[in-house]
């Protein structure tokens, strides 16, 4: 994912967000500008929960995915796999990690 870039986000991308963005993310997972973004952040009218942190504002991912109605992350088959292994008490080649970053 390119952070400067002016489309916005795929539901891939989306999916694959850390814990917390940067105020540019999130504004341009609401399709809008940045200067539109920090109007609404300044007039406490940002979508969803903006937290200033230094000189930088973060958004936590979780409130920005539910302002977007996205409310339950996908269920990937290859994790339900993983899963079973482990509840059997497998142990997979290179751990249940690598099976899902290798996709």
């Amino acid at each position: 994912m390119n952070p400067h870039s002016d489309t916005p986000l795929t539901f891939a991308e989306a999916f694959g967000l850390p814990l917390s963005v940067d105020l540019r993310t999130a504004a341009r997972a609401f399709g809008m500008c940045m200067g539109t973004a920090y109007r609404l952040v300044h007039v406490d009218g940002f979508p969803c929960t903006v937290v200033r942190v230094g000189r930088k504002y973060r958004v936590p991912t979780a409130d920005l995915m539910r302002s977007l109605g996205i409310e339950e992350m996908p269920v990937y088959a290859s994790d339900v796999e993983s899963g079973a292994h482990w509840a059997l008490g497998e142990r997979l080649p290179g751990g249940w990690m690598q099976m899902r970053l290798a996709q």
